[in-house]
């Protein structure tokens, strides 16, 4: 990667919109070999039996390594689209503060992996991840639409 966005948490969290603004998600640091991003639970995160919902932890794990991902090959006009999310949950959070941790594994030309680790506000390990990504030429296409950044945040 040639160059990275200096103002890249302020970039993200303004284009930050969907399933991201409604998960509550805030970027907090964006460097190229580490992201970092936190939710403060309430009461749309949690599942019937009252602990935080599987799919927040993955959402998470999803959005820091794609992002990740996608503003390491932005220099270049390229972008990154998720092919492949593992997430394992390893213990049960209420309340508080999950902060969830994204690093590259290997940034290949045509493809990344990510893996990422989630915490709480007691710096307890809850959950981890991996994500596998294709990096996009410019002009690449998606069910038949190109794929390019949104920068309605009303999304």
């Amino acid at each position: 990667m040639d160059e990275f966005p200096e103002n890249a948490v302020e970039m993200i969290n303004e284009l930050l919109g969907g399933f991201n603004k409604s998960m509550g998600l805030h970027f907090v640091k964006a460097a190229p070999n580490e992201f970092i991003a936190e939710i403060e639970i309430n009461e749309r995160h949690l599942q019937p039996y009252g602990i935080v919902h599987g799919g927040v932890y993955s959402g998470m794990i999803e959005t820091l390594c794609s992002t990740g991902a996608a503003l390491n090959v932005f220099s270049e006009g390229k972008s990154a689209v998720g092919l492949e999310n593992t997430t394992s949950f390893l213990r049960a959070v209420r309340s508080g503060t999950l902060r969830c941790t994204a690093r590259p594994v290997l940034t290949g030309r045509r493809s990344h992996v990510w893996e990422a680790q989630v915490t709480d506000d007691r710096d307890r390990l809850v959950a981890t991840g991996r994500v596998r990504l294709m990096v996009l030429e410019p002009g690449s296409e998606a069910d038949g639409i190109t794929v390019e950044l949104n920068r309605n945040s009303e999304r």
